[in-house]
């Protein structure tokens, strides 16, 4: 596997993609690239009318940066995972780590850190669609089935005991993982790039996602019965 997401990759043709950034150069660089791509692009240079206008337009995904007037990043995220499934990539300033684990925590998808290339913000664009579009199944399995948790891989649904569980993509991706491999120990690297399709990254990345499945489907999940940390190791799942 390589060390990068696929650069070559197609997005899903009508893509459309909204870009909140108060800086109007960056936003166009990395608009133009996207546009490149085959995305349709929209613009938004505050956290307040991005907000609005992802409501409004609901997009494939949201390009999010943290710092913003009005209504900062992470209170947009916040606002969103309350309201829509809408995909979302931050835009993290290097040494922002508790912003960026807090975005992740809300429910963001993905994570770049400034500065970076637009060229790599666009793979991880893809990545984040192409996961979020039901890229997982395989096999011909529809159904993944443990602890009381029904996948449904056709429907990117999950319900747990018979209730809806509303997970991110990334969330819905991880849970897959555990499921198609019951009872293995899996290190936090190797799940990295096993669900997130990196060899690089901050494992905090993985850290967070497992909490917030543990919240959302253990009864009590300061006391897990079924994603289960080995210590020295990184998780298992036990059905």
């Amino acid at each position: 596997m390589s060390d990068r997401p696929d650069l070559h990759a197609d997005a899903p043709t009508g893509s459309r993609v909204l870009v909140v950034d108060d800086d109007p150069a960056l936003a166009e660089v990395v608009g133009r690239y996207l546009e490149r791509e085959g995305f349709c692009v929209d613009y938004a240079t505050d956290g307040a009318s991005g907000l609005a206008l992802a409501l409004e337009t609901l997009p494939d995904l949201v390009v999010l940066d943290l710092m913003l007037p009005v209504l900062d990043g992470l209170e947009v995220c916040r606002r969103l995972r309350q309201t829509v499934p809408i995909p979302i990539v931050m835009l993290t300033a290097r040494g922002e780590e508790n912003d960026r684990i807090a975005g992740l925590e809300l429910g963001a998808d993905d994570y770049v850190t400034k500065p970076f290339s637009p060229r790599e913000l666009t793979a991880r664009v893809k990545a984040v669609l192409r996961r979020a579009t039901g890229g997982v199944s395989g096999n011909g399995v529809q159904v993944l089935q443990g602890a009381g948790v029904d996948v449904d891989l056709v429907a990117h649904e999950v319900r747990r005991d018979g209730d809806t569980v509303p997970l991110t993509s990334k969330e819905f991706d991880l849970l897959v993982h555990f499921l198609a491999h019951p009872r293995r120990a899996f290190r936090r690297e190797e799940l990295l790039e096993s669900v997130w399709g990196w060899t690089f990254g901050d494992t905090a990345t993985v850290t967070v996602h497992v909490r917030r499945l543990r919240e959302k489907l253990e009864v009590d999940p300061s006391d897990p019965r079924h994603l289960l940390t080995v210590r020295g190791t990184g998780y298992r799942f036990e059905p």
